[in-house]
């Protein structure tokens, strides 16, 4: 089955982690041999922003997003703005992201600082006309107020938050990001969503290396697994995976605005 898949955009990698330090550019030398057409390699602070952007000149496939993920923004200087706004202009730039909130862990920034940050770089990606992508982990209220307050375009990425959550990010005019989560065992609140959400809205994403789908729990994530996530939402719609992957695709190519 995996073999014949093509037509496999993953909108949510992070092949700058030191998971792919042994094997990165043998590894994704490879990927389109495997069905993948594209990849947003997503930053989650200054360093990893810069070497997507060069992940992207190297990898005709590959595309880049820039940004400082909340569980970052207690290390970043004063005009990381600045140093961003450097970025986004380089080419194959093509999100902002990842950017957002994270109340799971104690240690993270406080939500103040956190919230500034991804207001700040929800600004830069309406000056600039990109699409955001967002993490939201146990900050559902507050991701929403601001999602309302600047109505930017983009993805809400490895969404977590309920079916009517979801509704409502559609009803913002944001995408779906759904990955291996819905393969879980335990996937309730996932699943409902993988088959409530309009096709037309949902991106396939991997969050590689992490969030490996069943069966390759606890095993490093990369684009070609989408296929199993893929296979699930199929099953939950009654369709077929080639559907999934061909509407996922052009649902991407329409976000970040890339004509392959």
């Amino acid at each position: 089955m995996m073999e014949t898949l093509r037509n496999i955009f993953d909108t949510h990698a992070h092949y700058s982690d030191e998971a792919f330090n042994g094997d990165r550019d043998e590894f994704l030398s490879e990927l389109p041999k495997h069905g993948i057409c594209n990849v947003i390699n997503c930053g989650d602070d200054l360093k990893s922003s810069d070497f997507s952007v060069k992940l992207a000149a190297k990898y005709p496939y590959i595309y880049a997003a820039i940004g400082i993920h909340p569980e970052c923004a207690n290390d970043i200087p004063q005009n990381y703005i600045k140093q961003l706004e450097a970025l986004i202009t380089k080419e194959k730039v093509v999100a902002v992201g990842e950017i957002g909130l994270d109340y799971h862990f104690k240690e993270n920034a406080p939500k103040d600082i956190q919230k500034a940050v991804f207001e700040n770089q929800i600004q830069l990606a309406l000056k600039y006309n990109l699409p955001i992508i967002v993490h939201d982990r146990d900050a559902h209220g507050d991701t929403m107020d601001i999602l309302r307050k600047y109505k930017p375009k983009g993805v809400v990425h490895c969404f977590s938050g309920s079916v009517e959550m979801a509704r409502e990010c559609i009803k913002l005019g944001m995408y779906i990001g759904i990955g291996g989560a819905v393969t879980f065992k335990n996937a309730r609140v996932p699943v409902e969503v993988a088959k409530d959400i309009p096709l037309e809205r949902m991106l396939m994403e991997t969050d590689c290396p992490y969030m490996s789908p069943v069966p390759f729990r606890g095993k490093r994530n990369n684009s070609k697994l989408i296929a199993y996530s893929a296979a699930k939402i199929a099953e939950i719609r009654g369709t077929t995976i080639k559907e999934i992957l061909e509407t996922s695709r052009k649902n991407a190519e329409t976000l970040f605005n890339i004509n392959n």
